[in-house]
């Protein structure tokens, strides 16, 4: 089975429990469409896990493309103190990115470096198909332009545009996504999962009071909640 989740921000508690209710077998593949850290406090221990599982397809998020070159400076031996100061480091605190970087600096450089290798692997977006159905997973999307193709969106439109989920961009594609938790979209749903237009909506709020950790089954459509 194929699998998608968004957005865990650190939220190691909701993940495992998650892993439990799907019951994800070896066989199985879950996509995992970034925004893994900050916020919570369990983000680089999640990275780790992912890290050591095969059947975990992680895509990048602005969380993660905001602290990709914070650790990278940290690792390099650049004094803390000077690293505080820079203008990414202030950006990334603002984001939630306090724990995070408090729980990669308690590891072991080596560890620090198999850390930066994984995140620096992560995919764009991925196009799979599920259940006979084509699907395009992504942490985000730029709003609609009818005259351009997806695959001429910039790196930066992946990870921090604002899909317009009123529009189907293409008929004949799903378009998964996280980043804009779905109360922000459907102010009036239940915060679980939105779908319309083409559009597959996963990330539930799930570091936030009354937010919810989703999870999508593709080929079945089943929702799942943590």
């Amino acid at each position: 089975m194929t699998y998608v989740m968004s957005d865990l921000h650190g939220m190691c508690g909701r993940y495992y429990r998650m892993l439990d209710t799907i019951n994800l077998q070896a066989d199985d593949t879950l996509y995992i469409l970034g925004d893994v850290i900050d916020r919570g406090d369990g983000g680089v221990a999640l990275l780790l896990a992912m890290m050591d599982d095969p059947r975990i397809v992680p895509i990048i998020g602005n969380h993660e493309s905001l602290a990709l070159p914070m650790m990278k400076t940290l690792w390099s031996g650049r004094p803390f103190e000077q690293v505080e100061m820079t203008r990414g480091y202030q950006a990334w605190m603002g984001m939630g990115g306090k724990s995070t970087a408090k729980a990669f600096h308690a590891l072991d450089r080596e560890t620090q470096r198999r850390l930066i290798d994984y995140i620096e692997s992560f995919s764009l977006y991925k196009e799979v198909e599920a259940g006979g159905k084509a699907y395009h997973l992504s942490h985000t999307l730029p709003e609609y332009d009818p005259d351009r193709d997806v695959h001429d969106v910039t790196l930066s439109e992946f990870i921090w545009g604002e899909p317009n989920y009123e529009t189907c961009y293409d008929p004949n594609v799903t378009f998964v996504t996280g980043h804009t938790p779905t109360p922000l979209i459907d102010p009036l749903g239940d915060g679980g999962v939105w779908r319309g237009n083409g559009h597959l909506a996963i990330d539930c709020g799930a570091p936030f009071e009354g937010g919810r950790l989703g999870c999508v089954c593709l080929e079945t459509m089943e929702e799942f909640y943590s």
